[in-house]
């Protein structure tokens, strides 16, 4: 059978949590199912090592998708257009745009999450959000069957687009294979080229104001107030949207000269990043998942994490949970992660348990199955 599918966010060296999603998925599906042809829809050049496999067929279909309005004509004209002329058996799209007016092909979607929903605030530009308002309710509805990467997200489409619960799979991400514990002389030589020798706590992710950086920031200058310590915290993530309250909140610290702002980073200094801090601070206001999470679990860092969204549901018993909007809270955990070795060895354990619950291979295997399910029917 010819399956198209939407690949726009598979970019060169410029990955994110959805293009990983992606990336991991048909990079296996793909090699897994050789009796299939894939037809891989770009919306510019594209890099020859997302061509997988010998059976797939690259595809650059006009316009980029840069804002809005070329979504909008990427989607609805593009993508149908190399459609009717590829005339595949299905079409499936990782990152939750599709066509909504295209009626003759059957349609897998995968919604990663309804942020925008619950937190508006999070989207800076009105002809974005309007966007979202818009199309996401038709995005879901026209699917023929849903994928989204937790079960809270299951959930939160059924309640605000009223998409039937058995139209919805879950499909957990995974986490890079990379990345994995290190031996202490491994973890001292790291703290000597990155953190000044000293023990750190990490923040990994987007710099925008979902991921709670300024209560962060707050909470470490709190434990180093609290402390007679030399930590440090390493933060790894695009600055994009560092402007605002979060520059304001750094700038204000006492203890800024101790936060160590990295910028974005490979994932070769990632992993020695996460095998070597004495936690994740991931307390983010909203997650459809949280990739770090596991990335630290499978790095054996303890985690402290938000007690919202589906942070609870990934973490599990393995991690700290706490009210993101609570400086102490967050504070607290850190004080008790850098004192209790115990504890924190506790978590460790639990965390190489919860991290069984997720991979890659799994998340490839029940996309499939979702594939399978509309294309057998």
């Amino acid at each position: 059978m010819k399956i198209a599918v939407n690949t726009r966010l598979l970019l060169k060296d410029r990955l994110e949590g959805i293009g990983w999603f992606t990336h991991e998925c048909l990079s296996r599906i793909v090699r897994q199912h050789p009796e299939h042809q894939f037809y891989f829809l770009f919306d510019r050049a594209y890099d020859e090592s997302f061509v997988y496999a010998p059976n797939v067929t690259p595809v650059v279909t006009h316009p980029q998708a840069r804002h809005p309005y070329l979504w909008y004509l990427f989607f609805e004209v593009g993508v149908p257009r190399e459609v009717r002329r590829i005339r595949p058996d299905l079409l499936l799209s990782t990152d939750g745009w599709i066509p909504t007016r295209m009626q003759d092909v059957p349609i897998v979607d995968v919604i990663h999450d309804l942020n925008f929903v619950h937190h508006p605030d999070f989207i800076e530009k009105q002809s974005v959000k309007r966007y979202y308002d818009r199309f996401f309710p038709q995005f879901a509805r026209r699917a023929d069957r849903l994928a989204t990467v937790s079960e809270y997200t299951r959930q939160d489409i059924h309640q605000q687009y009223g998409v039937p619960l058995e139209k919805i799979d879950v499909v957990y991400n995974g986490s890079n294979e990379l990345y994995h514990p290190l031996l202490p002389a491994e973890q001292a030589a790291v703290k000597t080229e990155f953190s000044q020798g000293s023990d750190f706590f990490l923040f990994v992710g987007l710099i925008h104001k979902r991921k709670n950086l300024a209560n962060i920031f707050r909470a470490f200058d709190a434990f180093k107030e609290q402390q007679a310590s030399d930590a440090k915290l390493v933060v790894v993530g695009d600055k994009k949207w560092w402007q605002g309250e979060i520059e304001d909140t750094y700038l204000a610290m006492k203890h800024r000269d101790d936060v160590i702002m990295m910028g974005r980073q490979k994932i070769e200094v990632l992993q020695k990043l996460y095998g070597s801090a004495r936690a994740l601070v991931y307390t983010s206001l909203f997650e459809g998942f949280g990739i770090p999470i596991v990335e630290a679990f499978n790095a054996e860092t303890a985690v402290i994490t938000s007690n919202v969204t589906s942070m609870p549901e990934v973490a599990g018993e393995a991690a700290v949970l706490v009210d993101p909007n609570s400086v102490p809270e967050i504070t607290k955990a850190m004080t008790r992660l850098w004192n209790d070795d115990a504890y924190r060895d506790d978590l460790i354990a639990k965390g190489r348990e919860q991290r069984k619950l997720f991979s890659w291979q799994q998340t490839a295997d029940r996309l499939w199955q979702t594939v399978e399910t509309v294309l057998c029917r």
